[in-house]
């Protein structure tokens, strides 16, 4: 026998991206939260052309315990529409289960019968010859490895052996509860789907992270993605397949600068040649620059910012090359020139704290910045 499914994990529904500025004239928190609850029909779309009518969401379907009305009711409406994909939920730690009690009672009592809550560690039968073992995470810091119990679950001799379970294998974990790299042969299983991890991560053959289908950070430089995974048969090794499920690329890039470089070029060069509209970059300039450079970078931001999703610069780490060339710019007598030549011996002096050179070289570059718009 051979069984088809789709591993996902950490649709993160209701995230509402208050960390990200939003634009004045624009929508991107609602952009991406819609992006997220597309997900569904994307997810269900790849497990129809890969032939598999179960996705196994692998923890922390909802960013909260606590998602609104909408959200949770839109979110079984959206599962229910998807006819013939079966959805299996489990508990994460954002959605645990002591917080996030009433959303699974609901979704026990009203879930439309394509979708299940895998709320105990309970072996269910997911076709003949397939058992899903689920892990539900029952507080949001178990500290304890919640995979433990999975090699004493029964299950028919020759049945597949799912596991599906959220939480840390690799050292990224800040709480200790680590999931063994082994647990996948200690429990006797056909495969480990693991969420909690937004990033793809192979751990072994049988063991996978699948990441989360719509990115939410600047940390893995690529779109979202599934795991199709196909098992041929008992004791066989899964073939498992990475299928691009994001709609947003959230991107980090670093921007090295010394002395003498051209930074506006330097920093053009690193943004992409399309998809703009759907783009998050972050750039973190450091090096050496001097305030002309220092305006031309802020200036080619500013003029590229409304071309993507997100843009930001990052400059905490460049430092500022002053020059009398430089002061010669704002001005070469009068106030204006007193204020630089101050500014700059300031930002300078040794004796001075770090924190109060840095204000004036930002002082600095503002008068740097004015001088030069004055002048257009």
């Amino acid at each position: 026998m051979s069984f088809r499914f789709v591993h996902s994990s950490d649709l993160h529904l209701g995230k509402r991206f208050l960390s990200l500025p939003e634009p004045p004239d624009g929508n991107l928190r609602g952009r991406l939260m819609e992006a997220r609850f597309d997900k569904i029909r994307r997810l269900a779309e790849v497990a129809r052309d890969q032939g598999a009518a179960h996705v196994l969401l692998a923890g922390d379907t909802f960013d909260s315990a606590t998602p609104s009305p909408q959200v949770l009711r839109q979110t079984l409406a959206a599962m229910r529409e998807e006819t013939g994909i079966h959805w299996w939920l489990l508990p994460g730690n954002h959605d645990n289960m002591r917080n996030a009690e009433p959303v699974w009672e609901e979704i026990t009592r009203d879930a439309p019968a394509n979708v299940h809550a895998l709320l105990d560690s309970t072996a269910v039968e997911l076709e003949p010859g397939v058992a899903l073992l689920p892990c539900p995470v029952p507080v949001r810091s178990a500290g304890r490895d919640l995979t433990e119990g999975l090699a004493q679950i029964e299950t028919p001799e020759g049945s597949l052996r799912i596991g599906l379970a959220h939480g840390a294998v690799v050292d990224f974990a800040d709480t200790g509860e680590l999931i063994p790299p082994d647990r996948d042969r200690t429990a006797y299983l056909d495969y480990l789907a693991l969420g909690d991890w937004h990033g793809r991560i192979q751990v072994s053959t049988r063991t996978h992270y699948s990441g989360a289908p719509e990115q939410d950070q600047f940390k893995h430089d690529v779109r979202g993605q599934c795991l199709a995974v196909t098992i041929l048969g008992w004791g066989a090794e899964p073939e498992v397949k990475a299928i691009e499920t994001g709609s947003f690329l959230w991107k980090h890039a670093e921007l090295m600068i010394h002395e003498g470089d051209p930074a506006a070029q330097m920093l053009e060069s690193l943004l992409p040649d399309t998809d703009r509209r759907n783009t998050l970059l972050r750039l973190s300039a450091k090096g050496w620059a001097s305030l002309s450079e220092n305006a031309a970078l802020t200036a080619s931001v500013t003029r590229h910012a409304p071309e993507f999703a997100f843009l930001e610069l990052l400059s905490e780490k460049l430092s500022t090359l002053h020059s009398v060339a430089d002061l010669n710019e704002i001005d070469h007598a009068g106030a204006m020139r007193l204020a630089a030549e101050q500014l700059m011996a300031e930002a300078e002096d040794p004796a001075l704290a770090e924190e109060d050179r840095a204000i004036a070289a930002a002082a600095l570059s503002r008068l740097y910045a004015y001088a030069k718009e004055a002048t257009k």
